[in-house]
């Protein structure tokens, strides 16, 4: 799996898994699916009304105009700028849009890869967007690489996993060189553990000032 690591305006690396081209497939058609239903229900209950009240069939197109080709032309803009750069198949693929350098991603960011969804989906149908995702070493397609933005996993990777917590001696079977390590709790020891993998890994100011 390709992952990738980012930096906070805290000066804190944080490692994200990188979203797979399947799942990215999957959130869209999941997204297609949620617009068709959208559109339908929307579009029959516009046809009901216009039966009920024997309004003219303009009505239908002028609605069809102001209110449903909108919900499909720009449901993945919308939903990405209000919901944190996630539509419903990303929510349900646990996947989002962030920004590479770390900071939060803004409208003008969702807007640019929302335009070159035109060049990297719909022209090519899927094909380019899915040969730069695959060759990326960020994932990104072209909307991604213009707007420095790719897409992850929603959940930051962890450093420990379970495993390695499980494999940890018994406190009853270990014998400690220092005595005085009795006092400290397991989460102040998994919490030691965690801020000396980080200094060894990034041996940067404010892990130092993290050790100290």
């Amino acid at each position: 799996m390709k992952s990738i690591q980012l930096q906070t305006t805290q000066n804190v690396k944080i490692d994200y898994e990188i979203a797979s081209l399947l799942d990215r497939v999957l959130a869209f058609f999941i997204d297609l699916i949620a617009v068709f239903l959208a559109y339908s229900i929307l579009s029959l209950v516009v046809f009901l009304f216009l039966i009920l009240t024997g309004a003219h069939e303009a009505f239908y197109s002028l609605a069809n105009g102001l209110f449903l080709l909108p919900i499909m032309v720009f449901y993945t803009l919308v939903m990405e700028s209000l919901n944190k750069g996630r539509t419903l198949g990303k929510m349900v693929l646990k996947i989002q849009v962030i920004r590479i350098d770390g900071g939060q991603a803004q409208f003008m960011d969702y807007f640019v890869r929302w335009v070159f969804r035109i060049i990297d989906l719909w022209f090519s149908f899927g094909g380019l967007a899915a040969i730069c995702i695959s060759g990326s070493v960020k994932g990104q397609r072209i909307g991604g690489v213009l707007s420095n933005t790719t897409v992850v996993k929603s959940n930051p990777a962890l450093r420990t996993s379970l495993k390695r917590i499980l494999n940890i001696d018994s406190r009853s079977s270990y014998k400690p060189v220092y005595p005085q390590v009795k006092q400290f709790k397991e989460s102040d020891m998994l919490l030691i553990k965690q801020t000396l993998d980080r200094y060894s890994r990034f041996r940067n100011r404010a892990h130092k000032e993290a050790i100290e």
